[in-house]
């Protein structure tokens, strides 16, 4: 069952398994082969294309339906071609191979995350364009590099190219994450991510000895402080069964660095944190609470970034939204339950929302255990197949939106 096609197999479920089989994979993915498979597609699908070199080898692939009333900001569809390094001895099956198995489970990486977003956006478009459909407003789909890897040679440099303000996006979706219950997670914000690094200095000398303010001790401080925050945040997430990950502020010790010799004190130690600051957080605050840890250790120890996502941004989910109500009611007539979430982690849609448009993540995966970046990812052909259906009606609602008052 793991051949390219088959017999009596849905054609939307073949062409996202050849997706699959394309070794995008960090550090080194094959993206000339994902810009020639999105080429292809839009020759098929009579879409305009646009290559777009944000960087050395580091292309964007815009494709292009273009709506009745050019005058209108566009619907901008994005998915990053990039995935993440698999661990092959942990894995059923060639994680790109993209085997279906008899229950019509498709293994592979980038099966939730996000490769079935991207051909689920192109199978849409082609059922509306047979259908003989036109919009007012125009439909862009993007597919970006190095999403994985913070989009810092991707998106990041393509919201800052003139061939993105040419585009015109008011509104974009994006990816989100799969839901084990009937309900369809959305995201409407996320959370920053802060990396950081605490260097602690100190009295070095022989490991037998008792020296007094070692670079150990104080580093010991700052972490055990950090350690105490990271607890009350957990605490917190937990005492409150409304609250939900990406509404509070996680960290985790990730790297410590230190030491030449069992009996050598080192004068110099390091840990570095991943923190995730909620977007209600006073950015401003926390950082001088960063400082405040370290100054408390004592002399010696400081803290630099490694990096510093400080533009936290929240995409409208009210009724008042033109675009928010095109989405949540063409959902409502799919009998769709919403659960609108912060994100917990970095996507794409940061860049987004920081130059002003406004972005949902969105993967329609509900009744699907959340498998990104794990062994075995993998995503059943019929959840997949609903997902073509879901945006089918989507686009629709989102392309009609009516005239907005900035654009009058």
């Amino acid at each position: 069952m793991a051949s390219e096609g088959s017999e009596g197999e849905h054609p939307s479920v073949t062409l996202f398994r050849q997706y699959l089989r394309i070794r995008t994979l960090q550090p080194e993915p094959d993206y000339g082969a994902a810009v020639a498979f999105f080429e292809e597609r839009a020759l098929q699908l009579g879409l305009g294309c646009q290559k777009v070199e944000v960087a050395p080898g580091r292309v964007v692939t815009v494709l292009t339906w273009p709506g009745t009333n050019p005058r209108l900001s566009s619907v901008l569809l994005n998915s990053h071609t990039d995935v993440v390094p698999v661990f092959q001895e942990y894995w059923s099956h060639d994680p790109f191979e993209a085997f279906k198995d008899a229950d019509g489970y498709i293994y592979g990486r980038g099966a939730q995350d996000m490769k079935c977003v991207s051909i689920q956006y192109l199978e849409a478009v082609k059922r509306l364009k047979a259908e003989g459909h036109h919009f007012p407003r125009t439909i862009h789909l993007t597919f970006v590099p190095d999403e994985e890897i913070g989009g810092h040679q991707g998106m990041e440099l393509f919201v800052k190219r003139p061939e993105f303000q040419a585009l015109r996006a008011g509104f974009a979706l994006d990816e989100g994450l799969a839901n084990p219950t009937d309900a369809f997670t959305v995201f409407y914000s996320e959370r920053s991510p802060w990396w950081v690094r605490v260097t602690s200095t100190g009295r070095p000398g022989h490991g037998s000895r008792f020296i007094e303010d070692t670079a150990a001790e104080k580093l010991h401080k700052v972490v055990s402080s950090i350690l105490a925050f990271r607890e009350k945040e957990r605490q917190r997430l937990q005492s409150d069964p409304q609250l939900k990950e990406g509404a509070v502020t996680s960290v985790n010790l990730t790297i410590l660095e230190g030491g030449v010799a069992f009996n050598v004190v080192p004068a110099t130690m390091s840990a570095s944190f991943d923190f995730r600051v909620a977007p209600d957080v006073d950015l401003k605050a926390f950082e001088g609470q960063l400082q405040d840890w370290c100054q408390a250790a004592g002399e010696g120890v400081t803290f630099e970034f490694v990096q510093k996502w400080s533009e936290p941004q929240v995409t409208p989910t009210d009724d008042s939204d033109p675009w928010w109500a095109a989405f949540s009611r063409a959902c409502k007539d799919m009998n769709l339950t919403l659960e609108p979430e912060i994100f917990p982690a970095a996507t794409d849609s940061r860049y987004l929302r920081a130059v002003g448009v406004p972005a949902l993540g969105f993967s329609p995966m509900n009744r699907t255990p959340v498998l990104l970046h794990d062994h075995n990812e993998r995503l059943h052909e019929a959840v997949f197949l609903r997902g073509v259906d879901i945006y089918t009606r989507l686009l629709p609602a989102l392309a009609s939106v009516p005239v907005l008052p900035s654009e009058s």
